[in-house]
């Protein structure tokens, strides 16, 4: 699946954080999986891995931000996603159709060899602007937040590795367009939509929701493959997060768990559905740990899969067949932030009534 960073949820990476007027706040989000278990619907291929077909995706993802709060209400955010991927399969490299496949002629069968391609860059960076609904000051127990902005076209869509044991006699060395799924940019200018919020239970108990929703409004974008040009879907994508924070008795230090699910639709809310996509969805549980002290905050979280579906697509809905997604069975996700306050002018210093 193209399911590619979301820049972190919320204040993971200081894309969401509640911060005072003239504050700065730069940050670091790292995220990484391996994809590997391929699913058709909610159904596991195990027999991918047991025969050693499987397609391996190693994804990493390094976002650095800038967050700046124009009012104590009112921020704007910089998201600069840089990417490295390793994909490794072997049907890529001159693999045959599977020797059921009544199409294929007798001893011709040969699963190729297992090679990998590679694709690494900046990504599709974001720009947003993003608004608190409630009085900090008034509500320092709950808040909620809105957010709009925009995905620009900045990474590679078209990008190029080399696919080996290719051409009629598969002695060819050829250089194509990656897999979508490793491509650092989609091809497309999205519009984004962020909601986000918080809930104090109780004095060490806090509950705290995230949503996220990619809208492409293109329809598809050329590439040229191994197997000559090919028109690839700029799909939309989505994510939502729940969960609750523990306040641990370590000053600054806070459990989290929760569930979170992220997904690329079959559908996209504006514009063409049509084009090559792999849409699904991964359901999971999300254990993490926070920590903050002074001006720095970090995280890590490690949500684990409970349910992972490769849904069909509008091309295989018109076409009757029902393509597969490899997944990954969890992801690492790591994020560090700082804050910078305005400096206090003169006339904010505290005056001395009693000084002559």
């Amino acid at each position: 699946m193209a399911i590619r960073s979301y820049s972190g949820f919320g204040t993971e990476a200081g894309g969401g954080a509640l911060l005072p007027k003239g504050t700065w706040q730069p940050a670091m989000n790292f995220r990484y999986f391996k994809s590997f278990r391929h699913f058709r619907g909610a159904e596991e291929e195990a027999y991918r891995v047991e025969e050693g077909s499987q397609v391996i995706n190693n994804s990493y993802f390094l976002d650095l931000s800038l967050t700046y709060g124009i009012t104590d209400r009112l921020y704007t955010s910089v998201i600069l996603p840089f990417v490295y991927y390793d994909r490794s399969s072997m049907y890529e490299h001159g693999g045959n159709p599977k020797e059921d496949d009544p199409s294929t002629p007798e001893n011709e069968y040969w699963p190729g060899d297992r090679h990998s391609t590679y694709a690494q860059g900046l990504a599709d960076m974001r720009v947003s602007f993003g608004y608190w609904l409630l009085d900090p000051e008034k509500h320092p127990m709950t808040n909620f937040s809105v957010a709009f902005g925009v995905k620009l076209p900045t990474g590679d869509a078209n990008a190029q590795s080399f696919f080996y044991n290719q051409g009629p006699e598969k002695t060819q060395v050829l250089q194509g367009a990656v897999d979508q799924s490793i491509q650092p940019g989609d091809g497309g200018v999205g519009v984004t939509f962020e909601l986000q919020g918080y809930y104090m239970l109780s004095h060490n108990l806090v509950a705290s929701g995230y949503f996220y929703y990619l809208a492409n409004p293109r329809g598809t974008y050329p590439i040229d493959g191994r197997r000559g040009p090919s028109e690839y879907s700029v799909s939309d994508q989505y994510a939502v997060r729940l969960g609750f924070n523990y306040m641990l008795p370590v000053e600054g230090l806070s459990l989290y768990l929760g569930g979170r699910r992220e997904a690329i639709p079959s559908n996209d809310f504006l514009g063409s559905s049509e084009g090559r996509r792999r849409p699904g969805f991964v359901v999971s549980i999300e254990p993490g740990l926070n920590y903050s002290k002074g001006k720095w905050s970090a995280n890590v979280s490690v949500p684990v899969a409970l349910i992972r579906n490769r849904t069909l697509s509008y091309s295989d809905k018109q076409s009757g067949r029902h393509g597969d997604a490899a997944f990954a069975d969890y992801l690492i996700n790591a994020g560090i932030s700082y804050r910078i306050s305005p400096k206090k002018s003169h006339q904010d210093l505290p005056v001395n009534l009693e000084e002559n």
